[in-house]
């Protein structure tokens, strides 16, 4: 079965664990790194022959439109991160159309592409939200894949299905939640920081289980500066969140080049026009 491989491409100082030491006006004087370490995973992937969905901010694109055009002469797909990271449940439906709109003209801009994919920062689409699945089908956007059905200190709806879902009775919109996984009873998501800092296997097991016993396709991500070990140390930081960022950086892109070449992978639009979604 296919999964979906999905990478969010923001740099490493817009981070959700950085927004409370680092200003969003001090952005542009900060060491971008984003271009470089996005052009690493392209290169991985390009190795293992596999597609992706690159869910990339608006700000990003807008600064690196080659980036775009390289990522989708790859054949991968183009999809929204928002416009600067911010959290859904910090923003009023107005203001999150607004964010919508502001992403998806530089992400067309840059890219060439049409968007119809999205994936709120922080998977910050939860109770707090009601109305933001409603303002992405009213926006055009075919799916999202915002939720993390799991409790957690940052982000996480543990209500929420765990497959592919429709959370509106009268819209086609599909939502596709991030995997979970299991380690020691405690459940945590299939990608990014805990696909780092655990064992593989931890990951490796729950894309199995969500193929074979659940018979539904698993959802994978990552960032881009994730395989960046030489990024710079951000002192002021909460230690839990420096402990979070920065910890095994340099064995992300081994482990990485390992996953992909051990399942089936493919970009997100791709993966939901073959699978059918429940109505939630």
């Amino acid at each position: 079965m296919r999964n979906g491989l999905s990478v969010d491409v923001e740099d490493w100082f817009q981070v959700g664990a950085f927004e409370h030491v680092i200003d969003r006006d001090d952005w542009e004087s900060l060491d971008q790194r984003v271009a470089a370490n996005t052009h690493r995973v392209l290169d991985l992937f390009a190795e293992a022959d596999v597609r992706a969905t690159f869910f990339t901010l608006g700000w990003v694109a807008h600064r690196n439109p080659s980036l775009m055009r390289r990522i989708a002469d790859a054949g991968h797909e183009i999809a929204s991160h928002g416009w600067d990271h911010k959290r859904v449940f910090n923003l009023t439906p107005a203001q999150f159309r607004e964010d919508l709109a502001q992403a998806r003209r530089a992400l067309e801009d840059a890219g060439g592409q049409a968007v119809t994919g999205y994936r709120a920062p922080s998977f910050s689409f939860d109770k707090r939200t009601p109305w933001a699945h409603a303002v992405l089908a009213e926006a055009g956007y075919a799916y999202s894949s915002s939720i993390a059905p799991i409790a957690h200190d940052h982000y996480g709806w543990p209500d929420a299905p765990r497959q592919l879902f429709r959370p509106l009775a009268d819209s086609p919109l599909v939502e596709f939640p991030v995997t979970i996984a299991s380690v020691l009873g405690r459940e945590v998501t299939a990608g990014g920081g805990f696909f780092r800092l655990l064992p593989s296997s931890v990951v490796e097991r729950a894309i199995v289980r969500a193929n074979r016993a659940d018979a539904h396709p698993a959802m994978f991500y990552f960032h881009p500066w994730e395989i960046d070990p030489a990024q710079p140390r951000v002192r002021t930081a909460p230690l839990k969140s420096r402990i979070r960022h920065y910890s095994r950086l340099g064995a992300m892109a081994g482990k990485l080049a390992k996953l992909v070449r051990r399942h089936q992978w493919d970009r997100v639009d791709r993966i939901i026009a073959d699978h059918h979604a429940t109505p939630a």
